[in-house]
């Protein structure tokens, strides 16, 4: 129902018509604004509707006036806090006195004073975090990481032989930085560094390192980042448990090694990064070589190589000794003389066989001639025979072929002479000799 007020008065001996107000905040107009009581006492309320809540956070101030408290809460995470009012009942509930620093859940309800316009948060109950609650937490944490794969082996980098820059992220003027750094510098002089400097504790170290850590590794000429702190108790190292910095560790496209307290701490930190290191002097020594055990090493390796070298060597020479000392190489003429030899041996027996064919060539001329002369009319006329040829040079073999009278030309073995037939005596018939 529509509320009314009475009207300023008007002229004399007037009143003003009551004014309607306006039924939410959001119909109220310069000409029908709403008194700022109806505003307090419409936001008290609402805020007196609201349901109470718990909250975790770290007490950062905590002040003591009467029966009453004032802390502040700060997010564990970011940079952000909340006052809080707490009796002095409540809080002697806690049993173990809070002190700044303690990390604790607490049941809040906020509180809205109309008279002063003022909101406070009120705490109805205050309890600190134990140990094994945040143990509890963590290892729950870890699980869930664990299971998505963010500390698989395979994801994590390989870390450079030799890094260019080293980026470093530590407190201000610590023991870690100092440590790291010295302990660096004693192995390889030459090493140079990017130092980034934050809180290491407390609810500004997650954001912090977070900051640099992405800097760092936006920065080219960065090959390494090295996170590193003291020791410190559970709670001291908390921040290098937070989910959200060992996602973006995870995320990070450069190697991170993690240098977090003492060989004891295993904040989750240690699982994620790419190389753990048990403190920050063990983080120097696995970041860069040792220049005199690498100069050891380069004078081991050469000695090795020239010893191999010789060893070729010697093998080689051995091999060309041995091939020389093969006759043919020993005395090259060696070959040349073997097959002079079987040249002449060759060209001997071609000249004995040449021969042979010759002198059996010529035995068979003069075989063929023995024949031939055996054979030859001269053969014959040696024996005492002639050949009678008539002036024609017929031979004449028939007494009856020439006349008494005739010339004839007689050949003998030796000459030849003419003749004059004087008679000519015909052969007797076969029939009649018998024969």
């Amino acid at each position: 129902m529509a509320q009314r007020i009475s009207g300023t008065p008007g002229t004399l001996g007037e009143t003003a018509e009551p004014k309607e107000l306006a039924a939410t905040a959001a119909e109220t107009t310069a000409e029908n604004p709403w008194p700022l009581s109806l505003l307090s006492s419409k936001m008290k309320s609402y805020i007196d509707r609201m349901s109470s809540v718990w909250i975790e956070g770290q007490v950062v101030e905590l002040n003591h006036r009467g029966k009453a408290s004032y802390l502040t809460l700060r997010d564990t995470d970011v940079e952000m806090s909340l006052p809080v009012q707490i009796w002095k009942n409540v809080l002697e509930r806690t049993g173990a006195p809070l002190t700044e620093g303690s990390h604790v859940v607490a049941n809040l309800k906020a509180d809205f004073w109309t008279k002063t316009g003022r909101l406070t948060m009120r705490a109805n109950d205050i309890r600190a975090v134990g140990l094994g609650e945040l143990l509890a937490r963590l290892e729950r944490l870890k699980k869930q990481l664990g299971a998505e794969g963010l500390f698989d082996p395979s994801r994590k980098l390989r870390l450079p032989f030799l890094p260019n820059r080293i980026g470093l992220i530590t407190g201000r003027d610590s023991d870690a930085q100092k440590d790291v750094m010295r302990n660096v510098h004693l192995r390889w002089p030459a090493a140079e560094f990017e130092v980034r400097n934050c809180a290491v504790q407390g609810p500004d170290a997650v954001p912090g390192v977070m900051k640099n850590l992405a800097e760092l590794d936006a920065d080219p000429q960065i090959d390494i980042i090295v996170i590193a702190r003291g020791g410190g108790s559970m709670e001291d190292l908390l921040p290098f448990s937070n989910e959200a910095l060992v996602r973006a560790v995870s995320a990070a496209q450069t190697p991170v090694v993690s240098a977090i307290g003492h060989e004891a701490d295993r904040p989750i930190l240690d699982e994620v990064a790419d190389m753990r290191a048990s403190t920050p002097t063990d983080a120097a020594k696995r970041i860069v070589p040792d220049v005199a055990e690498e100069g050891m090493n380069l004078l081991r390796a050469r000695a090795e190589l020239e010893a191999a070298v010789n060893r070729i060597l010697d093998r080689e020479q051995e091999m060309l000794t041995a091939v020389r000392s093969r006759p043919v190489l020993a005395e090259p003429q060696t070959m040349i003389t073997a097959h002079e030899n079987e040249l002449a041996m060759i060209r001997r027996r071609s000249l004995q066989a040449t021969n042979a064919s010759v002198i059996q060539a010529q035995n068979e001329i003069h075989h063929l001639r023995s024949q031939a002369r055996s054979l030859s009319p001269l053969r014959t006329l040696e024996r005492g025979y002639a050949v009678v040829q008539t002036d024609e040079g017929q031979a004449v073999r028939n007494a009856g072929e020439v006349t008494a009278g005739d010339t004839v030309h007689v050949r003998v073995a030796h000459g030849r002479f003419d003749a004059a037939i004087t008679e000519v005596t015909p052969e007797a018939d076969d029939s009649t000799t018998g024969e």
